[in-house]
């Protein structure tokens, strides 16, 4: 079986980076990479205004952020309490749902909704947890309802998860969690030299660079200060390398509205009551919309490649919009590296094998064939592949398992929808440093949906 690269580019629909002559980026966990630190923070931040703000019990502030429990792209369903992992399908992982922090039994799953099956359009109804900020809401989530259940007391999933979501809301809408990285930055912020290299060479080569985030500007230029402070020259800004700054775009709205864009006055923090009818150098602008946006650029669709890691916020519009779209996925090294180490190479062939085994098995069964026999076998094969895939899923997440694949080796949900708002997908940015800028980034011919999966090869098979 082929080892993928950590560092790879992935490809969903082919792109030529000779046309690309724009690169847009977001800012956090984009450009900015931030330690595991940060969930904690904000679990902190988000509990601490549940208790204060919405009166709920002091107990809670007892709680701890658990880094093994979430991964992204899980759904909530806010009628029935249940934290989920989805397969590309729509239908529940079997090993993935979860009352709180107790995981529930095939038997309670069917209980609850009757079938695994949920589907997409029903799937839709549930919160999809999508970028890197919700690893604390899910598990902040999980935690309420775990402590609700232990004290016995009467409680509506909705609201649950509308306290939640409006006390992460707020710790970010008021400044408390960018204040409290700005404090501190080297607790949270990862430096990289990386970043600032690749940076460069497209300006080198000639293209343009913008930066449209949702972030306040004082937040993202204490962050891109300390992240180049030791790459970037004393004399340098880190504006001089884009040409277009945006910040508070209120993304995903900036793609469908039609606010106007105001010029951002960084030492006064005030906004110009001037008309915005072109990006002038230097200058910082707020809000705004597509449509003004491309407006004013000038620049085409095709032509504009955007990097974002929120596949809803920053990839659905402008996707849809005609850009180009690049999914910045950081847990893709670490699965990566998990995939390629030997032990998980083993697990997976064997993994594959009990399948086929269990295939021909059934495929060569009649009702006739009841032998005891029989049956011990089909025991074994079922009890080895269930372990075999139980060890899998720890090496991953010992409650979720893998990001983008279920126990089964099936695409997860979050996989889905990579392949769907995604033209690529990779780990960081700056792993462009490895591909020529003229590259033709093409869709693997042997690929099933995710093209960074594993193949097995069917000489594993044969007889």
């Amino acid at each position: 079986m082929p080892k993928m690269n950590p560092k790879g580019i992935y490809v969903n629909k082919n792109v030529r980076l000779d046309s690309i002559q724009v690169y847009g980026f977001d800012y956090d966990y984009t450009l900015a990479h931030y330690s595991s630190n940060l969930q904690c923070l904000i679990y902190d931040l988000a509990k601490q205004h549940l208790v204060n703000e919405f009166k709920y019990p002091d107990t809670c502030l007892e709680f701890k952020y658990d880094r093994s429990f979430p991964i992204r792209g899980l759904y909530y369903d806010k009628s029935k309490g249940c934290l989920m992992k989805l397969d590309f399908f729509g239908s529940i992982e079997l090993d993935g749902c979860y009352y709180g922090r107790r995981k529930l039994s095939r038997e309670e799953i069917d209980e609850m909704y009757g079938t695994r099956h949920i589907g997409r359009d029903q799937a839709r109804e549930l919160v999809c947890l999508m970028d890197f900020f919700c690893f604390s809401e899910a598990c902040l989530i999980a935690d309420i309802v775990q402590h609700f259940v232990d004290a016995k007391l009467e409680f509506d999933a909705r609201y649950v998860y509308e306290d939640v979501n409006r006390a992460i809301q707020y710790v970010h809408n008021s400044g408390l969690v960018h204040r409290g990285i700005l404090a501190d930055p080297p607790r949270y912020l990862v430096k990289n030299d990386q970043l600032l290299r690749f940076l460069r060479m497209l300006k080198d080569k000639g293209k343009k660079l913008f930066l449209l985030t949702n972030s306040p500007f004082y937040f993202v230029d204490g962050g891109m200060r300390f992240m180049l402070q030791d790459s970037l020259g004393q004399q340098d800004s880190w504006k001089e390398l884009f040409d277009v700054v945006i910040a508070k775009a209120n993304k995903p709205e900036f793609y469908k509205s039609d606010h106007p864009f105001r010029c951002y006055d960084v030492e006064k923090d005030t906004l110009a009551f001037t008309k915005v009818d072109a990006f002038l150098p230097g200058k910082i602008y707020y809000h705004g919309c597509l449509k003004a946006f491309l407006q004013i650029t000038k620049w085409k669709g095709p032509e504009v490649i955007y990097f974002g890691d929120h596949l809803f916020s920053d990839l659905r519009g402008p996707s849809k919009a005609g850009w180009r779209t690049a999914a910045i996925i950081h847990e893709l090294k670490s699965e990566i590296m998990i995939q390629n180490d030997n032990s998980y190479r083993f697990e997976q062939a064997k993994f594959h094998i009990m399948q086929e085994l269990l295939g021909r098995l059934h495929a060569t069964a009649t009702s006739s064939m009841t032998s005891e026999a029989y049956k011990s076998l089909l025991r074994e094969l079922n009890d080895e592949r269930q372990k075999t895939r139980y060890k899998m899923k720890g090496m991953f997440n010992k409650s979720f398992g893998a990001t983008f694949l279920t126990d089964t080796g099936q695409e997860s949900a979050f996989a889905y929808h990579i392949h769907q708002y995604a033209d690529i997908y990779t780990s960081k940015p700056e792993n462009f440093l490895y591909y020529p800028p003229e590259a033709w980034l093409h869709v693997p011919y042997d690929i099933k949906i995710m093209p960074h999966h594993l193949k097995v090869s069917s000489n594993l098979f044969r007889t």
